[in-house]
């Protein structure tokens, strides 16, 4: 079943950020497919972030901060996290207070995410649509990208009504746009050239 797109938190990392993520993502990837965990760290970087950090941003903001101690921090992570979350994330966790790098973890995230992405042969597709995707619809899309991409599609779907009909479909940074405001804008613009376009034939005709 396809999973709803958070809309409001469109991040965009800076180089430095998303240099730190893949040195963190890749060492956490190496450790974590080791023990047989790479699915599972992944489990709990999502949960964090899209549930943790969704419902209480100001633990994302009091790791995040440079103003508050390392050994703070630490208490606090042991505390909410131990015993409910996997020792190998809470010492991952650990390690990125004890380097200063806990303002790090969304690009770790998304930079994990994106490498296990590769290893398991998946592929990302996010779905603006102006209506829910039927179950039949989905398969459809599913099948098509899977014979356009040879890869297993996961798919993430936000509703926008403003699309009016039809969908956008992107994978990694290709647009596929086939919404009815998209066409509709489309026209609009031909519209206006051929009007200017008349309108300077006509200008033309009555200067000569």
């Amino acid at each position: 079943m396809a999973a709803a797109i958070d809309a409001k938190h469109e991040t965009v990392y800076d180089v430095g950020s998303q240099q730190v993520g893949r040195v963190y993502a890749e060492a956490l990837l190496s450790a974590a497919a080791k023990q047989g965990k790479a699915d599972a760290m992944l489990d709990q970087l999502d949960s964090l972030v899209r549930d943790v950090f969704a419902s209480s941003p100001d633990f994302e903001r009091f790791l995040a901060s440079r103003a508050i101690r390392r050994h703070a921090k630490q208490q606090v992570i042991e505390s909410t996290l131990g015993g409910k979350a996997d020792p190998m994330f809470v010492n991952f966790l650990l390690v990125l207070n004890d380097n200063d790098r806990l303002n790090a973890i969304r690009p770790i995230w998304s930079t994990y995410r994106n490498m296990y992405d590769v290893k398991q042969r998946r592929i990302r597709v996010k779905v603006r649509s102006a209506a829910a995707l039927s179950p039949a619809q989905e398969e459809r899309l599913k099948k098509d990208l899977h014979d356009a991409y040879n890869l297993e599609p996961l798919i993430e779907v936000r509703v926008e009504p403003d699309l009016l009909g039809g969908m956008v479909v992107q994978v990694g940074d290709m647009l596929f746009d086939g919404s009815v405001r998209s066409q509709l804008d489309r026209l609009r613009n031909q519209l206006m050239v051929r009007s200017s376009y008349e309108i300077q034939s006509q200008r033309d005709r009555f200067s000569s």
